[in-house]
C-alpha cells in the first residue's frame, strides 16, 4: 500500500516560514513562525494551542498517532526549518507505518492466537479484538457486556509480555480479576525490583497475594509495593497513590469499567491521566463507550490517549449540537470515526451471535461483609459447637438444618451490597437483569440498593395478579431489573422477550433449581444470547455450595442442572448436599466465638 499524499516528507528547500523544534520533556513539537502559519495551525488544529504561556509566533502540537501526521501535512504547505530532523524523520516513519497498517487492516482484519502462556482459548471475533489492540496500543475494547473483554485483555497481556501491568477497576471486580488472571495467565517469574513509596519510615508488610505475580494494593496510605507483575487497585484508591503509581514505571494499564472516568474534574481522574499519559500500553474497557452527553465520552478517550479528539471545545463544536453543548449530534457517526481512527474497537451480541452459545455462565468472585457475616454468625457458631453434644437424632438434625439455614441466611445478607454493586454496574451498561435470591430479608436489601433502577418483585409474598402486573412492566421495559425468588420461578413467562442477564445473587442446593430460573429467559421467543452470573462469595456457604453444583470459574462453563433432574438425579443430589452442608457445620465448629456459650 503506498504512502499517503499528505505523508509524503516535507521539504526544507525554498522559502521557509520558520521553524519547528522538539520537546522530548513534553512530547511535542513547537513551531516557531510566521503569522499566517500560526493563524492557520490555530484555526485548523485548535488543540495545539491548548497549552500555557502561548505567545503570538508559537503554537505546540502534543505527539500522538493523529497529530503526527496533521503536522505532516501543515509543513507540505508551510515549510519549516525542522531543527531535530533525526527525531522527525524517525516519527515520521513511525507515523506511516501506523497509517498503512491502519489502512490494510480495515480492508482486511486479521486474527491473531496469543502464546502459550495464556492458558484460554478465543473465539475467532475475540483475536479479530485481541489483533486491534496489538495494531493500537492505546485505545478503547468496547464490545457489549458478556463478550469476554477481561478475557481478549489477559490475552493481550500474555502476548505483548510488557511488565508491570496496572488494572484499574470499580472495587466489586477485583476478586473476579484475581481469579481469571490466576485461571487464564502464566505469569513470567516476577523480576525483584527496587519499589517506590512515599515514606521510608512508614513501610508496611504485606502478606503475598493468593495469586502469584499478582498484588492488590490496599489503603490509601501508600507502602513499598512488592515486586509483582501484575498490580490491581481500584478507582476510589487511587488520591492516596498519586504521587506513586504515575512513577512507577508500568508498562501496561488496563481500566475496566472505564465510564467510572467520565467526569473529569475528580481526583481519580487526574491520576489515572497521569498514570496513562506515561504508559506505551493504555486499553479501557467499555460495554457502554458513546454516552449522550459529548463531554463524558471525550473524558473517557481523553484518558486512554491525551487529546486523540482534539481539546474538549473543538470536540463539542465538531461533534455536539451547539459549541461547548454536551449531545452528541450522530453518536453512530462518532462510533465509525473512532474506530478507523485506531481509537475503537467494538462488537455487539447481534454481529457475532454464531460464536456465542445460546446460554453462557460465568462464576464471579464477590466481595463479602466480613464484619457482618462473622457478627450474624455469633450465635449460629455456639450452636455448631454444642451440637455433638445433642443425643435425640431428630433433634439433632433440627438444629443441623437451622445452622445451615442461618450460614446461608448470614452469607447472603453480607454479600447484599457487593451483589447490588455488580447489578447496578450491569443497569448501567444497559442490560435487562433477572436478580435471584432465596430469602426475603435478601430480597429487601436489593429492593432498597436498588431502588433507583424502579425493581419490580416477582417473589412468593407476591398474588398472581402482582406477579403478572410486573412481568408487564419488566417486558414493556419499564424497568430493566426483576428480583425473583429462586424458588418461585416455575410457570413464569414472557421475560424472555428482554432479558440479557441473569444474576445469582444467592445460590440454591438444587442445581435444577438453577437451570429452571435460567429458563425464565433461555425458552422460545429468545433473540439473543443470555447470559448468567453467578456471584459467589470466598467466605461463608458459598464455597461449599459452589463445590455442591460444580461450579468452575471459567469465562464459558457448562455446569449440572441442563437437562430435567430425574429421581435418580435427585438422590444423587442430595447425597453430595448432605456431605457439603456436613463440611459447613465442621467449618463453623472450628471458628471462634466472640460470645461464651
Amino acid at each position: 500500500m503506498n504512502t499517503p499524499a499528505y505523508l509524503q516528507l516535507p521539504s526544507e528547500k525554498g522559502y521557509l516560514y520558520g521553524s519547528l523544534s522538539y520537546d522530548e520533556e513534553q512530547q511535542s513539537w513547537i513551531i516557531d513562525a510566521e503569522p499566517c502559519v500560526i493563524e492557520m495551525a490555530r484555526r485548523l488544529f485548535p488543540a495545539c494551542d491548548s497549552f500555557k504561556n502561548r505567545n503570538d509566533h508559537t503554537v505546540r502540537f502534543y505527539r500522538n498517532k493523529r497529530t503526527d501526521g496533521d503536522l505532516n501535512w501543515l509543513l507540505l504547505r508551510y515549510p519549516l526549518k525542522i531543527d531535530n530532523k533525526e527525531e522527525y524523520i524517525k516519527i515520521h516513519k513511525k507515523t506511516i507505518e501506523h497509517v498503512i497498517k491502519q489502512q490494510s487492516y480495515q480492508l482486511h482484519p486479521t486474527k491473531i492466537t496469543p502464546p502459550a502462556r495464556f492458558k484460554g482459548e478465543l473465539l475467532e471475533f475475540q483475536k479479530e479484538s485481541l489483533s486491534y489492540l496489538l495494531q493500537n496500543r492505546k485505545t478503547l475494547l468496547a464490545d457489549e457486556m458478556g463478550l469476554g473483554k477481561t478475557l481478549i485483555s489477559l490475552s493481550f497481556l500474555a502476548t505483548i509480555n510488557k511488565w508491570p501491568a496496572l488494572i484499574i477497576l470499580p472495587p466489586q471486580l477485583q476478586l473476579g480479576w484475581c481469579d481469571k488472571i490466576s485461571q487464564f495467565l502464566s505469569l513470567p517469574d516476577v523480576n525483584v525490583q527496587e519499589t517506590l513509596f512515599e515514606n521510608k519510615t512508614e513501610k508496611k508488610e504485606i502478606a503475598s497475594e493468593s495469586v502469584p505475580g499478582v498484588h492488590v494494593i490496599h489503603g490509601l496510605h501508600p507502602y513499598a509495593l512488592p515486586p509483582a507483575q501484575i498490580y490491581i487497585i481500584h478507582y476510589l484508591l487511587l488520591r492516596g497513590w498519586r504521587k506513586i503509581l504515575p512513577e512507577f514505571g508500568f508498562k501496561t494499564v488496563i481500566f475496566d469499567e472505564i465510564q467510572e472516568l467520565r467526569r473529569c474534574k475528580s481526583e481519580k481522574y487526574s491520576v489515572a491521566t497521569l498514570i496513562s499519559e506515561r504508559c506505551e500500553n493504555v486499553i479501557g474497557l467499555s460495554g457502554t463507550p458513546i454516552y449522550n452527553k459529548g463531554a463524558e465520552i471525550w473524558n473517557v478517550m481523553n484518558a486512554i490517549d491525551y487529546h486523540c479528539l482534539s481539546d474538549l471545545e473543538s470536540f463539542t463544536r465538531a461533534w455536539c449540537t451547539c459549541y461547548n453543548g454536551e449531545i452528541v449530534k450522530n453518536p453512530t457517526l462518532l462510533g465509525d470515526y473512532l474506530r478507523r481512527e485506531g481509537l475503537m474497537v467494538r462488537h455487539t451480541k447481534a454481529d457475532v451471535l454464531s460464536e456465542l452459545p445460546a446460554k453462557r455462565r460465568i462464576v464471579e468472585p464477590i466481595d463479602v461483609d466480613d464484619g457482618l457475616l462473622h457478627s450474624m454468625l455469633e450465635k449460629t457458631i455456639i450452636k455448631a459447637q454444642k451440637l455433638d453434644l445433642i443425643e435425640n437424632v431428630l433433634e439433632r438434625g433440627r438444629m443441623k438444618q437451622r445452622i445451615i439455614d442461618e450460614a446461608r441466611l448470614a452469607t447472603g445478607v453480607a454479600k447484599a451490597t457487593s451483589v447490588c454493586a455488580f447489578v447496578r454496574m450491569l443497569l448501567e451498561a444497559g442490560e435487562h437483569v433477572l436478580l435471584f435470591a432465596y430469602h426475603h430479608a435478601v430480597v429487601d436489601i436489593y429492593l432498597k440498593e436498588l431502588k433507583a433502577f424502579s425493581p419490580v418483585e416477582i417473589t412468593g409474598r407476591k398474588n398472581q395478579k402482582e406477579k403478572n402486573e410486573a412481568i408487564k412492566q419488566y417486558a414493556a421495559g419499564n424497568t430493566n431489573l426483576a428480583i425473583l425468588n429462586l424458588r418461585t420461578t416455575a410457570g413464569l413467562d414472557g421475560l424472555q422477550y428482554v432479558t440479557t442477564c441473569i444474576v445469582f445473587g444467592e445460590l440454591d442446593w438444587s442445581p435444577a433449581v438453577h437451570s429452571q430460573c435460567e429458563d425464565r429467559a433461555h425458552r422460545m421467543g429468545l433473540k439473543q444470547s443470555i447470559l448468567c452470573y453467578y456471584l459467589v462469595a470466598s467466605d461463608g456457604s458459598d464455597a461449599n455450595m459452589q463445590e455442591a453444583l460444580g461450579l468452575k470459574v471459567s469465562q464459558f462453563i457448562g455446569l449440572m442442572g441442563d437437562k430435567t433432574e430425574t429421581k435418580a438425579d435427585r438422590v444423587l443430589a442430595q447425597v453430595a448436599v448432605k456431605k457439603h452442608m456436613s463440611d459447613i457445620i465442621k467449618r463453623l465448629q472450628s471458628m471462634k466465638s466472640t460470645k461464651k456459650g
